[in-house]
């Protein structure tokens, strides 16, 4: 039995993991409210429900990256700090007047924007401990993946993780946090213990899209794969999986990125093949697929198997598609690999190759020039790409360890120092420092951040962070 707590009523519903009737809540999942939220009510119709500033991760699956409205940026300063059940891995969410947080608890709040109180809370199962995974480097493992904000149907979509590995996506009112859809998506691999759903969500083409990768420390038997599940949860599920033997997984924090063709381009990170004598397995790779998840185009360096073998593959970050068309896409060998959208070609067959950085995260892109998430000494790095050129030319390094996951507005590059707990506004010509503000403590990997009006979102290891100043 399940409850639903709103006002002073309470309804109750028993599901069995096929999609939930519209109202019901999930096995285990527990929804609280604090008064009247300022979102539309469970009445309202499809277009009546409130806007997005940023509804995805990125703001547009095109993951860009770049806020609109948002003033130059000024003295930065801490304004709330809101502590959850767990922490925050994904980007916030900003709908309406609501920041959308998920927690490594599976838990899901919307949070009142200027002030960080709870506006509700629904609590979707029991996280997996890392003690019972055969390895990683989240404990516990609930909701890792950024959510997705669908404005026509007024749902929030977010994938948890819970007791027993199942994955579950769950649609949830964005009005008052009840569970509209709950749909279980077994991993295509058939090794649900051993996958992880830590990129981001897409929605689009009347579907959710949800990446797989496998833990930290790449153990046990995988293989990174990509699943469609209809809005309504009802239906049947579609998916791509890597054909590697084991690994080739997906897992960029970014999640699936479309492209002006309104295809899908996913990274793919190390496989099993690690000779060149051996046939290429479709790892070390970026892929096209259409949104039914046919593959039609791969790209891969002609040095794929030393990759595998070094684990220095393209799956670090997600490709970065620029305004003519271009893609960049730069991995932890540090190689940056300049294509064409919609013409992928095969291995080896890039417009250019330059040194750029080993790059873990998601970049963010501006015109034809694109943040890289450097580690190392670089710092995030500016990078200009042409395809009519055949350039790809590296412009800036920001501070050395600011390599979190950029984001752009205000007049400002904005970037963490995750392990400082560090705040950056850096100039977008020469990535000097224009503003910076201490967070309080580390962040988690990969931090990146949501902007709209004055403000800045980041998710933390006990929640989330407003800060005002952009």
């Amino acid at each position: 039995m399940i409850g639903i707590v709103l006002a002073a009523s309470a309804i109750t519903s028993c599901t069995s993991g096929v999609p939930s009737p519209s109202g019901a809540t999930a096995p285990g999942a527990t929804v609280t409210t604090a008064g009247d939220p300022p979102a539309a009510g469970p009445a309202a119709s499809p277009g009546s429900y409130p806007t997005a500033a940023w509804p995805t991760y990125n703001r547009t699956l095109t993951r860009s990256g770049v806020a609109v409205g948002v003033p130059p940026v000024g003295s930065l300063h801490v304004t709330w700090q809101a502590r959850l059940d767990g922490a925050v891995y994904g980007q916030p969410l900003l709908v309406g007047k609501l920041v959308i947080a998920a927690t490594e608890n599976d838990s899901v709040y919307a949070l009142d924007s200027a002030s960080g109180n709870v506006v509700w809370h629904a609590t979707l199962g029991t996280p997996v401990p890392l003690s019972s995974l055969p390895c990683g480097n989240i404990d516990p493992l609930g909701i890792t993946g950024t959510p997705a904000y669908d404005q026509q149907n007024g749902l929030v979509y977010a994938v948890a993780e819970s007791t027993g590995y199942r994955h579950t996506l769950f649609g949830l009112s964005v009005s008052n946090g009840a569970v509209k859809v709950e749909r279980y998506i077994p991993t295509p691999d058939g090794n649900d213990r051993d996958d992880q759903q830590r990129p981001a969500l897409a929605i689009a083409d009347g579907r959710v899209y949800a990446e797989f990768g496998g833990l930290s420390g790449d153990c046990a038997q995988y293989q990174g794969a990509v699943v469609g599940v209809p809005l309504s949860g009802s239906g049947p599920l579609i998916h791509y999986l890597v054909p590697t033997t084991r690994e080739g997984a997906i897992w960029g924090t970014a999640g699936p990125v479309f492209g002006p063709d309104g295809n899908i381009y996913a990274s793919v990170g190390n496989g099993a093949q690690e000779s060149p004598s051996q046939p290429f397995d479709d790892s070390d790779s970026v892929n096209e697929l259409t949104p039914g998840l046919q593959r039609v185009g791969i790209f891969a360096p002609s040095t794929w198997a030393a990759d595998n073998a070094g684990d220095l593959d393209l799956g670090s970050t997600q490709p970065a598609i620029t305004a003519d068309g271009s893609i960049l896409i730069v991995g932890k060998r540090g190689i940056g690999y300049l294509l064409q959208a919609g013409h992928l070609g095969g291995v080896g067959s890039q417009l250019a190759q330059a040194s750029v950085c080993p790059a873990y995260g998601a970049a963010a892109v501006s015109g034809n020039v694109v943040y890289e998430p450097c580690r190392g000494d670089a710092g995030v790095t500016a990078v200009q790409v042409s395809a009519a050129s055949k350039q790809i030319t590296v412009l800036w390094h920001g501070p050395p360890n600011a390599f979190g996951s950029p984001v752009v507005g205000g007049g400002a590059v904005w970037v963490t120092d995750y392990d400082a707990g560090t705040l950056y506004a850096l100039s977008p010509a020469t990535g000097q420092v224009l503003q910076q503000v201490s967070l309080g403590g580390p962040l988690p990997h990969f931090s990146s951040m949501s902007l709209a009006g004055s403000s800045a979102y980041l998710g933390t290891l006990s929640g989330v962070v407003a800060v005002s100043g952009a």
